[in-house]
C-alpha cells in the first residue's frame, strides 16, 4: 500500500459474533488506526514511535477495558512502519482473547498489503 492511497476500511465479525470496523490511514511518516465496535466512534487513543527497535508510547485517553493491548498495537504499528502511530480503541465491553487476535491479525494484514 502507498501511504498517499488514502483511507482503508475494514469490517469483519469475531467469533464471538462481535462486529468491529478498522479505519487504517497511512502517512509518509507512521499511521492512524481506528478502531471501533458496531459504530465509528473514538475510543482510548495511544501514540507510539519507534526509534531504533525500540517504541515509546503515551496514553491520551487511557482505556477503560483494554489498555495493554492498545498500547501493543501501537507499539507493534509504531514498529512495523518505523514511525509513529496514532491507535484508537472504542469497545462495548471488555475483548475477548479472540476478539483480540482477530484484531491484531487485520491490522498486520493491513500494514503489509
Amino acid at each position: 500500500m502507498i501511504a498517499d492511497q488514502g483511507m482503508v476500511d475494514k469490517t469483519f465479525k469475531s467469533q464471538s459474533g462481535r462486529n468491529f470496523v478498522i479505519k487504517y490511514v497511512p502517512v509518509s511518516n507512521g499511521c492512524i488506526i481506528l478502531i471501533s465496535e458496531d459504530s465509528d466512534q473514538i475510543g482510548a487513543i495511544s501514540v507510539s514511535i519507534s526509534s531504533s527497535n525500540k517504541s515509546n508510547t503515551a496514553k491520551v485517553i487511557p482505556s477503560k477495558y483494554d489498555s495493554i493491548f492498545i498500547n501493543t498495537i501501537s507499539e507493534m504499528v509504531s514498529r512495523m512502519k518505523n514511525g509513529i502511530c496514532i491507535t484508537s480503541l472504542y469497545s462495548l465491553k471488555q475483548l475477548t482473547l479472540d476478539d483480540m487476535k482477530i484484531i491484531m491479525d487485520q491490522i498486520r494484514d493491513l500494514i503489509r498489503t
